[in-house]
């Protein structure tokens, strides 16, 4: 079994289930995506680029799922916060699937993407 398969399933419910969702969103939504246990949380990367990952902090009560340049979306996805005053990175907070907007994730994914591909830089600021 390979490490992030590894993290996903040593989680506890209902995070469990809540990352095994959004994964299957991220890997059908972009197919072209690369999966990576790196920092020991899974990332999603384009080409060489690290677009965003999936974390639990700890005494959260939610899935943190991080888009690494988040600053660039937050204007046109207002669902991004700014938690911990992280210079960049914004992210969704999953506290379950009844509360997840799959539709307006997918566009989410699709804009973090064209982001990527379009910046020089892995890190903005």
């Amino acid at each position: 079994m390979k490490p992030v398969d590894n993290y996903f399933f040593n989680q506890k419910e209902p995070y469990q289930s809540i990352m095994l969702y959004v994964r299957g969103v991220i890997l059908k939504t972009l197919p072209d995506v690369v999966e990576r246990y790196s920092y020991k949380i899974p990332f999603y990367n384009i080409g060489k680029k690290p677009m965003l990952y999936l974390n639990i902090l700890k005494g959260r009560n939610y899935v943190d799922v991080a888009f690494v340049q988040g600053i660039l979306l937050e204007e046109k996805f207002p669902v991004l916060k700014n938690d911990n005053k992280r210079k960049q990175v914004r992210s969704l907070q999953v506290k379950s699937l009844e509360d997840f907007d799959e539709l307006e994730f997918v566009e989410l994914l699709k804009e973090a993407k064209s982001q990527i591909e379009n910046s020089h830089k892995a890190w903005f600021i």
